[in-house]
């Protein structure tokens, strides 16, 4: 089969890419990216298994003409491409409109149009907006940043497609793990970051709020693998643990007894986003990724060069 990434050259498509290359039924893989992030370390180091069949497009989500030309041929799109929830979630709505609302329906009217067989969504469980008890997916969404919201309206889109392809939307947790194209906007990389080597972080709030978050590992992993499962057309949510900011600072603390932790607006109790990790996603896939949270944040402090 032949596969298209849209943000392939990014975080999680970096993973997945390394992945699909190791899966024999992967003929060919398109990566469709703007590189508007300016991260090319995809490109660089060592080489993916099967590099040959692996193709670079450097394109906008909102050329119609070259979507349309990208995805001949195409039986599978992983539709990774999005406008991230920080540092601008609540300052400019455009900027996440463009991309993960219209980007998204450019996208989708392209498939429509195509012999695109398989649409497999990342979307986040920053939809479903602050609650104080665990999420699961018939929990009515209520997203409540620009991020979420764009990203909400993106998946009303893509619902068109599950009357007439295999269409998942997958919900992910915070990402969080190693990768040569990571990302150290996300609280547990920035973390980690700052506690490798400025042996101090910084805590905004009192520290209490809680998060739902997902490896980097597992959804490489499950997202390879929904080219194999049979999954009902449908909704998932994706996450493997809800950790406070706290949980997270006494680990790294544990790893690290120099660090120093300050907090900024300690009177602050921030909102919290906790989803059920009973997933139902596991029914039909085996995760394998079984680490603890300490080995993980251990596994990602011995990449870093120093």
């Amino acid at each position: 089969m032949n596969v298209l990434i849209t943000g392939g050259a990014g975080y999680v498509g970096t993973e997945l890419i390394k992945k699909l290359s190791e899966n024999p039924k992967v003929k060919n893989i398109t990566i469709y990216d703007n590189l508007s992030k300016g991260n090319y370390a995809l490109f660089t180091s060592h080489k993916f298994p099967n590099h040959q069949n692996i193709t670079f497009i450097q394109g906008e989500l909102l050329d119609s003409r070259g979507l349309k030309k990208a995805l001949k041929g195409i039986d599978v799109v992983y539709h990774l491409a999005a406008k991230v929830t920080t540092p601008y979630s609540d300052i400019d709505p455009h900027f996440f409109e463009q991309t993960n609302h219209w980007g998204t329906a450019e996208l989708v009217y392209a498939i429509e149009e195509s012999e695109v067989k398989q649409f497999i969504y990342a979307s986040s469980i920053g939809v479903y907006g602050s609650s104080s008890i665990n999420i699961d997916e018939q929990t009515e969404p209520n997203p409540r940043t620009f991020y979420a919201i764009s990203k909400f309206r993106g998946e009303e889109h893509v619902r068109r497609l599950k009357k007439k392809i295999t269409t998942h939307i997958i919900r992910c947790g915070n990402i969080y793990g190693y990768s040569r194209s990571m990302r150290f906007d996300s609280v547990i990389n920035k973390f980690a970051f700052e506690s490798n080597f400025n042996n101090q972080i910084s805590i905004h709030g009192n520290g209490k709020q809680s998060r739902a978050f997902v490896h980097i590992d597992i959804i490489s992993e499950v997202f390879s693998k929904l080219l194999d499962s049979e999954i009902p057309n449908g909704t998932y949510n994706l996450v493997e643990r809800n950790l406070s900011v706290l949980d997270i600072v006494d680990v790294l603390k544990m790893l690290n007894p120099k660090l120093e932790f300050i907090f900024i607006n300690q009177h602050l109790n921030l909102k919290s986003i906790k989803v059920k990790t009973d997933l139902h996603l596991s029914e039909y896939i085996k995760i394998e990724n079984q680490s603890t949270f300490e080995d993980n944040i251990k596994s990602m402090v011995e990449r870093f060069s120093f």
